[in-house]
């Protein structure tokens, strides 16, 4: 997958913005909730996975813990190009509906999430 096609997934989700963090990093948010990061450099992502995905992509997937936000389960890799296109899609649209549903009901409401 490609950078914009990253960029591309997550900003289809419904009720996302992409706020330009530490740096440059494209953080991708849902109700100002972080559910997915690229990095500037555009090879390197993390986002939010469930606890059984976590388990599987870290302890003998290709993915590792992501620093610093390991223990809330978020996943990272080095390189979105070696990865399926289809695969990482759904990942990411995965972590979007674990944080959107923690989100208040007003709040999915007012983003348009049911």
């Amino acid at each position: 997958m490609t950078p914009a096609a990253f960029d591309a997934v997550c900003a289809g989700l419904p009720g996302v913005r992409m706020d330009v963090q530490w740096g440059d990093d494209h953080v991708w948010k849902v109700g100002d909730k972080m559910f997915a990061v690229r990095a500037a450099n555009g090879g390197s992502f993390s986002f939010k996975a469930s606890d059984i995905a976590f388990e599987a992509l870290t302890a003998e997937g290709p993915g590792r813990p992501a620093p610093y936000l390991a223990r809330a389960k978020w996943v990272r890799f080095d390189d979105m190009a070696t990865l399926d296109d289809d695969e990482l899609a759904d990942w990411l649209r995965t972590a979007h509906g674990l944080v959107a549903a923690k989100l208040t009901r007003a709040k999915r409401r007012e983003l348009g999430i049911d």
